[in-house]
């Protein structure tokens, strides 16, 4: 999603800005620190892990279901009350459990944010799920974002694990460069969240989470994903075995591109219009050099089986913007769509749907 710009706010916070730097707290520095470490309140299962595990990724939307919020245009919805954001994370949580996963992935989670009535949502899914540690970077944080009653956030990526992770790191990813130095300040700063397990026989496996940026026309997140290819090369030409995942914002080679999509009701004209796919020339490409966790030749035979998004609540999902992608090797891929595909409902849960696979032989 892309919070308004915030122009018309201009006028409240001049003052501010004369006396720090950063007076509300938006500036991320990778020098302070900025990965936050969790444990489950009671742990389960605590061994290493095997050379077989299976892994997902799903933007949650930050626990916010299927409301009518206003970046979507569907309606004027911008906070949440504390029963709304638990009834999300309860469903969440029992979805979670379902895929019965090692490793998840997860982009918008809040955990100290007034949309979502200041519920830590990382540390609810954990307590709730068979997870024992997780960790998390921000990706929007402020003290005070000044439009459409936002007010105090902080929301970023995360990585739930049944096993410890180590070198945990947060990499930041290029700002969207035709924005003003204003805006930019209260804007999202995106980034890939690294870490890395380790199995009885030493062996390690870099774990990388990503959430590009959706909205930006200057070229950003073609920059983006150059950098998160360059990351991966590295470490695939270290000789380190990776599995790569996250909402890319992006849709998979070969797709015929499209100007439009039915559920994108927001003016064109609109901070919250959608990306022009059209101008996407088989952006995700390069990262096909490596093996994904859904061939082509499966999504072109029945893309449907692997669409990930919607933004139509009332309608079904209708393109693919979601990836996992490793070095090692993927049992076939499944995305979680329905009591069909993927043994229970995720549409009233979030505008994505997760995904999964099973890594072997890493």
């Amino acid at each position: 999603m892309k919070i308004p710009i915030l122009q018309k706010s201009l006028l409240l916070f001049p003052l501010l800005f004369c006396f720090s730097c950063d007076p509300l707290d938006s500036i991320i520095e990778e020098e302070q620190e900025p990965i936050i470490f969790y444990e489950a309140s009671s742990k389960t299962n605590e061994t290493a892990p095997s050379d077989s595990l299976k892994v997902g990724s799903w933007n949650i939307k930050f626990a916010g279901g299927r409301l009518d919020f206003f970046f979507d245009c569907y309606g004027d919805e911008s906070l949440m009350e504390a029963s709304e954001v638990e009834t999300h994370l309860e469903g969440l949580a029992a979805k979670i459990n379902q895929m019965d996963l090692d490793i998840l992935y997860l982009q918008e989670v809040d955990i100290n944010a007034k949309r979502s009535a200041y519920i830590d949502q990382l540390q609810y899914l954990l307590d709730n799920t068979d997870f024992n540690y997780a960790i998390y970077a921000s990706q929007w944080q402020s003290d005070y974002v000044p439009s459409d009653g936002i007010g105090r956030i902080n929301s970023g990526n995360a990585i739930l694990s049944r096993y410890a992770m180590e070198n945990a790191e947060r990499i930041a990813l290029p700002l969207i460069e035709e924005q003003s130095s204003f805006v930019q300040y209260f804007y999202l700063r995106r980034h890939i969240l690294k870490a890395e397990i380790t199995d009885a026989q030493s062996q390690v496996l870099t774990l990388l989470n990503t959430h590009t940026s959706a909205f930006a026309k200057d070229g950003t997140k073609d920059k983006q994903l150059e950098e998160i290819k360059a990351e991966v090369d590295e470490l695939h030409n270290a000789g380190k075995s990776f599995i790569l995942g996250g909402d890319f914002n992006s849709l998979p080679p070969s797709t015929q591109q499209v100007n439009d999509f039915v559920d994108d009701v927001c003016p064109k004209d609109s901070e919250f219009s959608a990306n022009d796919f059209s101008a996407e020339t088989d952006i995700m490409q390069p990262f096909y050099e490596y093996e994904p966790l859904v061939p082509l030749e499966d999504y072109a035979a029945n893309n449907e089986d692997y669409f990930t998004f919607t933004a139509d609540k009332d309608g079904f999902w209708n393109r693919k913007l979601d990836f996992m992608f490793t070095n090692a090797n993927f049992q076939a891929g499944l995305v979680h769509l329905d009591e069909v595909r993927g043994g229970m409902a995720t549409m009233p849960l979030s505008d994505h749907a997760p995904l999964s696979g099973t890594l072997f032989n890493w």
